[in-house]
């Protein structure tokens, strides 16, 4: 599992850096504790309620309905200089090489915020909030998740551990480009993240 999330940070640095989509987010450093009461416990009962993973066959649609937006995934892969493709215009995709919606780990499904005709799959992703739902179809079934955090970060620095933290619960992003376009033909300063947990 951590192979995979490493391939799939390394992969998605190079290809979002080659198209101007590079996030940044600040995490805040954890301050260590002495106090053995202060470690975090997890009981039986919390272990019980933790969300198990799906196995939803290869991942064919996102729906999300606040937005507006039902539409086909695209596996994307890696091109011959190792960055990650990217969907058509009008499309949406999810990294194949990394865990797949509903899977163990953070998968990441993305689309264009703006094409040449004009507002693109995620035009609208900056405007969800938390609680709004998503679900991810695929052959063999469907996960569904819910909202609990989005981020319009600046381009300086990938958010790695925020993106694809070390954990076996099944976690979703959904990333574009974000912000005000530059006027000139510059492309978007900034990166709309949106994080989601199983449902």
């Amino acid at each position: 599992m951590r192979r995979l999330i490493q391939l799939a940070v390394l992969a998605v640095a190079v290809l979002l850096a080659a198209a101007g989509v590079l996030f940044a987010l600040q995490l805040p450093d954890a301050e260590p504790s002495d106090d053995p009461a202060a470690a975090p416990t997890t009981s039986a009962a919390t272990r019980l309620a933790e969300p198990k993973p799906r196995r939803i066959g290869t991942p064919t649609r996102v729906v999300v309905p606040a937005i507006g937006v039902d539409e086909s995934l695209t596996g994307l892969g890696l091109e011959p200089d190792g960055a990650m493709e990217m969907p058509a215009f009008g499309s949406a995709g999810w990294y194949d090489e990394g865990p797949r919606p509903g899977a163990a780990g953070a998968a990441v499904v993305v689309a264009h915020v703006r094409g040449p005709a004009g507002p693109d799959v995620f035009w609208d992703l900056a405007t969800l909030r938390e609680g709004d739902r998503v679900v991810v179809h695929g052959t063999r079934g469907r996960a569904r998740f819910i909202v609990e955090a989005l981020e319009t970060v600046g381009k300086e620095e990938l958010p790695y551990d925020r993106i694809w933290p070390d954990t076996d619960e099944p976690l979703l992003r959904l990333i574009t480009c974000g912000g005000t376009p530059d006027p000139n033909g510059g492309g978007f300063p900034d990166n709309t993240i949106v994080y989601l947990r199983p449902a």
